[in-house]
């Protein structure tokens, strides 16, 4: 089974199937210099781990400053033994309307590789990647801009049972991904306890995932908006991600006390 980028980033980027409705912040919820990590359990066994940082781009497009965005992902503990994945994604996004510029991948995979490389081209509408060309429709993102786009969109009006969609490129075609909002609840992690928002966003059966699979994601209530854990069901089990370290934040974590 491949450990393919959905796994990590369907956990990830889930909140941003709110990018069509909501407002964008005026400011960023997170800056140059932020780091999180997270690890990925199947069952009680440590399977991986994705390590997420922001940098400043030495890059500038069309005379634009950007984010430099790095997502690594590995798997970890026996699994690295019998199935070896180092798995790198990169994207570039505007300053100011955090939309990517350029995204890139660097997929090992066991004995698989895979690389890509995206261009969106917002003058000309369209999206490059190593597959064609193909036209571009409104807001699109790859997955690690979504990811950050998320985190800074004003949420505070939702309503348990609203749901959104969300538009990313992603090999050779714009996927659409919906998601709900659940309520709220508190969760406890290695960084302490915090009060979460949780969602609920859709999955598409297949190998990994059964027909019915639920797909859980936990976000912390508070000024980052950081993913602290996600659950799924897969076709045998469960896969369970937490994080395990945050630094470099924008704004102090917030856990509960009591």
């Amino acid at each position: 089974m491949k450990f393919r980028i959905t796994v990590f980033f369907l956990f990830l980027f889930g909140p941003a199937a709110f990018a069509q409705e909501p407002q964008q912040n005026k400011e960023e919820v997170f800056k140059v210099g932020e780091e999180l990590n997270y690890r990925m359990k199947y069952g009680f066994f440590t399977a991986a781990e994705a390590h997420l940082r922001v940098a400043e781009s030495d890059i500038k497009f069309d005379g634009k400053p950007a984010y430099h965005i790095i997502a690594d992902g590995k798997t970890a503990g026996s699994f690295d033994v019998f199935y070896k994945v180092r798995n790198r994604y990169e994207s570039f996004i505007d300053k100011t309307t955090l939309q990517p510029f350029l995204y890139t991948e660097n997929r090992h995979e066991g004995s698989w590789k895979h690389t890509d490389k995206v261009v969106f081209d917002r003058k000309e509408n369209k999206i490059t990647a190593n597959k064609g060309t193909y036209p571009l429709k409104g807001r699109v993102f790859d997955f690690p801009s979504a990811y950050y786009f998320a985190r800074c969109l004003d949420v505070s009006k939702m309503k348990v049972g609203d749901k959104f969609d969300l538009h990313y490129f992603l090999e050779d075609s714009t996927q659409t991904l919906g998601i709900t909002y659940v309520g709220k609840e508190v969760i406890k992690t290695d960084l302490g306890k915090f009060s979460c928002l949780k969602f609920n966003p859709t999955i598409i059966p297949g190998r990994i995932f059964r027909k019915n699979s639920k797909l859980y994601l936990w976000i912390t209530d508070d000024e980052n908006r950081i993913p602290v854990k996600a659950q799924v069901e897969v076709v045998v089990g469960s896969l369970t991600m937490e994080i395990t370290e945050a630094k470099g934040l924008k704004y102090p974590l917030t856990p509960i006390k009591k």
